[in-house]
């Protein structure tokens, strides 16, 4: 049987949900290692609905995280709430601005953040049996409040987010768009992807030595 992966998303879109580029080269990478995956999100309301042509919040706008997440994942989605880790190998997480708002507050409340009901109990039973967990782009902010306090991760060189990271107890490591920080005592792989990216390409060359580190971390 081959490993599994939970890709756990936030919507569809970087200012609102999960980046889309992101997201699929995550998907494209697992399947191009023989991996297989299962796509989950919260089936909650997103924070706001953005226009991404504009960048304005559509006010009167309401969509639903899970709905919206099943854009990316092509209909092949469950939520969040039926995530069980004894079903995978490893989890990762993309990033976009769902992370920020709809995964969690931090987008609202920085360090003062409130992890979306269902997300810490989820990742808690991944973090106990030791098996990976990947972060990406805005998403490593959360790992302080997520699995606890003195975790390595890197959301590149922004300072105010790692300075968020620092107030939370966590290790903010500066790291290049084409690379990764790795803990290895708490299994925990980020990298910066769209937080310092200008292209894609830039972005798929960290994301893909991210997913082949867990990869070989599921091997251990």
């Amino acid at each position: 049987m081959s490993k599994q992966v939970a890709v756990i998303l936030s919507g569809c879109g970087v200012q609102d949900g999960s980046e889309i580029y992101e997201s699929t080269l995550t998907l494209l990478r697992l399947d191009q290692l023989g991996i297989g995956y299962r796509c989950f999100a919260p089936d909650i309301d997103q924070h706001d609905v953005i226009d991404h042509r504009t960048g304005e919040a559509q006010s009167e706008e309401r969509r639903n995280v899970l709905v919206e997440s099943a854009r990316l994942a092509r209909g092949d989605i469950a939520p969040l709430a039926e995530l069980e880790a004894d079903d995978f190998d490893a989890v990762i997480l993309p990033g976009g601005f769902g992370a920020a708002k709809n995964l969690s507050t931090f987008a609202v409340d920085g360090s003062e953040m409130v992890i979306q009901e269902g997300l810490r109990e989820a990742l808690a039973d991944f973090h106990e049996d030791r098996k990976p967990i990947g972060l990406m782009c805005i998403a490593p902010v959360m790992v302080p409040r997520l699995l606890g306090p003195g975790i390595a991760v890197t959301v590149g060189h922004d300072p105010s987010v790692s300075g968020a990271v620092s107030a939370m107890g966590g290790l903010h490591r500066s790291c290049g768009v084409e690379d990764i920080v790795v803990d290895f005592e708490n299994r925990v792989v980020t990298t910066p992807a769209y937080m310092l990216a200008t292209r894609i390409g830039e972005a798929a060359t960290g994301i893909f030595k991210l997913v082949d580190r867990i990869d070989e971390m599921m091997d251990l």
